[in-house]
């Protein structure tokens, strides 16, 4: 059932986290009845009703409508990280270990022999500090904290994390995220949502247009990490400059598309990069992606398969949904040619991700 329209954030029950805590849901909406909720449990983005081209609003992420569908085995097994922010090193990390001034820290080993988006608790299974309020435009926004103790999985350095979302009059979720430390540490954040554009009208999300403006990925192993080699895209099927189908060239790709595009320049003045654009034909629905990292992961939810059953009792088969994350790139930490990921005292980590949706009509 949908929650009543409102500007100032509202709340409901969510259910009960493994320590025992109330879990609550926030519902952020604007005037056009566009709406977002978000859980403080792992700062999930459980869902996203935005319009078609009719003006009918639907669900376009991928989740569960109660805490208990991401705390049961099967997805604790899966673990495909629902809508979740991710940290502190989104992505991977070869064998778990880098270097740092000189010394050696060894990370939970979660993906294989690799360390994947923050380790065996990483920040998709904290609770958050939430704040409901309006943002100075008046937009409703939902502030969330986290600190998070040296050592953490194995990080160095006390973190101070504020993660908040703002729905936009536009129609734009804009996420912004802050952090600072007492030690030098690694740090990469992202959202982990999945969207289907048409979800329910489609069986799956490859008939889906995806464009990414950039002309180089990170080239990767047969585990994911990173060889440091950035290839052009050209002739490859990692060219999606031009609107291309996801399910178009992904057989040609092994395992299918989880990859990090390196984004071309920031536009002025925003600061923002122009880092994806998809058009969904069936519904009409856009979404735009902008965002200050330099990189997007692009994963085409090759690993779902269909043991998790979401919301309006729909399967998520494999390519239901796809991910757009904004980030630094894969395994950084050991990669010095690679931008640089390491936070260090005195610095303050600031970046923004927008993710705008709008309509296309049919042609």
């Amino acid at each position: 059932m949908r929650m009543a329209s409102s500007s100032t954030p509202t709340s409901v029950s969510f259910g009960t986290a493994p320590t025992g805590e109330a879990v609550p849901l926030f519902s952020l909406v604007n005037a056009h009845g566009t709406e977002a909720r978000i859980t403080p449990y792992g700062g999930i983005l459980t869902h996203l009703f935005v319009p078609d081209r009719h003006g009918n609003l639907s669900d376009v992420v991928l989740g569960f409508d109660s805490l208990e569908g991401y705390l049961s085995p099967a997805y604790q097994q899966a673990n495909p990280y629902f809508g979740a922010l991710i940290g502190r090193y989104a992505n991977r990390i070869a064998n778990g270990h880098f270097t740092l001034d000189g010394h050696t820290y060894q990370l939970a080993v979660n993906n294989g022999s690799n360390h994947l988006h923050g380790g065996t608790r990483g920040f998709n299974q904290v609770m958050w500090n939430a704040t409901p309020h309006l943002a100075p435009d008046g937009s409703p926004a939902l502030r969330l904290g986290y600190h998070s103790p040296h050592g953490e999985e194995g990080y160095p350095g006390t973190l101070h994390l504020e993660v908040e979302y703002v729905l936009c009059a536009d129609n734009s979720l804009r996420i912004e995220y802050r952090a600072s430390t007492d030690r030098a540490t690694p740090l990469n954040l992202t959202q982990h949502s999945y969207f289907n554009l048409a979800h329910g009208q489609v069986p799956n999300a490859l008939g889906h247009e995806l464009t990414i403006p950039a002309d180089r990925y990170t080239v990767v192993d047969d585990t994911l990490i990173p060889t440091g080699e950035l290839r052009a895209v050209a002739g490859t099927p990692f060219d999606f400059r031009e609107p291309t189908a996801i399910g178009a060239r992904i057989a040609q790709v092994p395992g299918g598309y989880d990859h990090n595009w390196v984004l071309p320049a920031p536009l002025a003045p925003s600061g923002l990069h122009r880092a994806a654009f998809v058009y969904e034909p069936t519904s009409g629905r856009t979404l735009t992606v902008l965002t200050s990292q330099p990189g997007i992961q692009f994963y085409a939810g090759n690993f779902l398969d269909g043991s998790l059953v979401g919301k309006d009792n729909v399967p998520y088969t494999q390519h239901y949904g796809f991910c757009l994350e904004t980030q630094h790139f894969p395994d950084s930490p050991n990669h010095p040619a690679f931008p640089g990921t390491i936070l260090r005292p005195g610095q303050v980590f600031r970046s923004t991700t927008v993710y705008r949706f709008g309509v296309r009509a049919e042609a």
